[in-house]
């Protein structure tokens, strides 16, 4: 292994062409544009035998990839914020399909107004779509679990997303120590899928499903995601024996003896550390808890990780208007619905647009979450470093 410094969107174009992938189909947009002009570089200068497709938009882009992936092919995209939405629509077929891809999702906020910064709201608008989706929280994870992504979709036959904060992770530079190309390959072998698209097989792709039928086969699919829970646990704990990684669908710190814990996601993830630790030096045993698997949801591991709390605040970084909280606070409490012996839960949002949750606006959030378990009086949402 060798250790350079890379940015997230460096360290994910690094994986995809170790993954020997066959097909990048994509549309530039900030600022996610970096990975895939890296992955054009590598297909120029012949260092990645592949097929790049310049496509007219991220709808062309996603509709290349189902394309491809049905004839057998490894195929990669990357997209952020609008993109993903203008894929909305084909991202549901390409998960009730059942094409393999990796696509990174460089999490941006969604206009308007007009936004390149970064918050979740691209990816929670996509979050019943039926894809797998993991976040990371480091360029190392990024590059990690891109590599993982891949194993992930070809076992599952569901196509993944891996998601990276904008700017603070695709754009800033971090040492990352990459695994030697010939080992991440026998890693992850090319072995073509079953080409459905070939004339010698009697695949229907695409058909019309009538209510006799659509329920039965939308159902196949939302079976899919349910059972790759264990898959995706096996292949993450294959990863970490073979190249000493400690990763796991749900991140810990300071979890053993905690009494009150933020939930986060993403890069949020270092600074609420640093501040349960601030608690800690207090006397108050404080901790945190990171989703990196959110779909499918972690929910068994999940209740065991918070067995034992009287507080959890769940933050969460983009929000649901009209609704009666936010994406990940909803996930929560109907992960903890009937439990006799449940943390109170307090929850907020904070960094919309790119804005800076600072660690003053961690001491708020924790704070909040302690008071809130100690007078038993929560609120669904807290909207922390908002301006008066």
């Amino acid at each position: 292994m060798k250790k350079i410094g890379l940015s997230g969107n460096y360290a994910v174009a690094h994986a995809v062409k170790m993954a020997d992938v066959d097909v990048v189909a994509a549309y530039p947009i900030t600022p996610q544009t970096t990975i895939v002009e890296k992955l054009s570089e590598f297909v120029a200068n012949g260092e990645l035998d592949a097929d790049y497709i310049n496509v007219e938009s991220e709808h062309s882009a996603m509709s290349a990839c189902i394309g491809a992936s049905m004839t057998g092919a490894r195929v990669f995209t990357a997209t952020s914020s609008q993109g993903l939405a203008f894929m909305h629509e084909v991202l549901f077929i390409a998960a009730a399909l059942r094409t393999p891809m990796v696509m990174a999702n460089v999490n941006r906020a969604l206009s308007a107004p007009l936004n390149i910064w970064n918050d979740h709201a691209d990816a929670m608008a996509e979050r019943d779509s039926g894809w797998i989706q993991l976040w990371v929280s480091s360029a190392q994870e990024a590059y990690d679990t891109t590599l993982m992504a891949f194993k992930m979709t070809e076992e599952t036959r569901l196509p993944v997303m891996v998601n990276l904060d904008g700017y603070i992770l695709s754009h800033t530079y971090e040492p990352v120590e990459l695994i030697e190309e010939e080992t991440v390959r026998k890693y992850i072998p090319s072995k073509p899928l079953v080409n459905r698209l070939s004339p010698k097989t009697s695949f229907s792709v695409g058909v019309v499903g009538p209510p006799e039928y659509y329920f039965e086969m939308k159902y196949q699919a939302i079976d899919a995601i349910e059972r790759s829970r264990s898959t995706i646990s096996k292949i993450t704990t294959e990863f970490n024996r073979s190249f000493e990684r400690s990763y796991d669908d749900i991140g810990t710190y300071g979890m053993d003896d905690a009494e009150y814990a933020l939930l986060t996601m993403g890069s949020m993830t270092g600074s609420a550390r640093v501040v349960a630790e601030e608690w800690r030096r207090k006397g108050i045993k404080a901790g945190v808890i990171s989703i990196r698997t959110f779909r499918p949801f972690p929910v068994e591991i999940f209740r065991q990780k918070v067995s034992g709390l009287k507080g959890l605040g769940v933050m969460d970084r983009s929000s649901t208007p009209g609704g009666p909280s936010n994406p990940l606070f909803c996930d929560v409490a109907t992960c903890l619905y009937g439990l006799k012996e449940r943390p109170v839960l307090q929850g907020f949002v904070s960094g919309l647009g790119g804005r800076d949750i600072s660690l003053e606006n961690f001491r708020t959030m924790f704070k909040a979450t302690m008071d809130a378990a100690d007078t038993k009086s929560p609120k669904p949402c807290m909207y922390v470093g908002l301006r008066e």
